[in-house]
């Protein structure tokens, strides 16, 4: 069965997510700076913020999606170990989940 946390895939998700909102960062100050452009009505101007702007926009969605098709693949890899771990040791998977609905009764009765 796979670990679930650990230093490794945590760093990578944080390094991840910091450059996501890094390109989202650039991507909105090219936007910011076409829609300004926009005011000064210069031909040249806009034509150079709109080919940056959309450069950025297809580099973050690709981005995007190349997170979400991992993600689905970690989620995938999950799933499969805990099916693997439920056939291999049933008992324990009944006992942890008699166990885990146990406590959530217990805190959902106290509401």
């Amino acid at each position: 069965m796979q670990s679930i946390g650990g230093n490794g895939p945590e760093r990578e998700r944080e390094a991840s997510t910091e450059q996501l909102k890094e390109d989202l960062r650039n991507l909105s100050h090219t936007v910011e700076e076409l829609i300004h452009a926009t005011a000064d009505d210069s031909r040249s101007n806009i034509s150079e913020l709109r080919e940056r702007a959309q450069q950025r926009l297809q580099e973050t969605r690709a981005r995007l999606e190349a997170r979400g098709e991992k993600i689905y693949a970690n989620a995938k890899d999950q799933m499969d170990a805990t099916d693997q771990y439920v056939h291999e040791n049933p008992w324990t998977s009944i006992g942890i989940g008699a166990a885990t609905g146990v406590v959530l009764g217990l805190l959902l009765g106290r509401r």
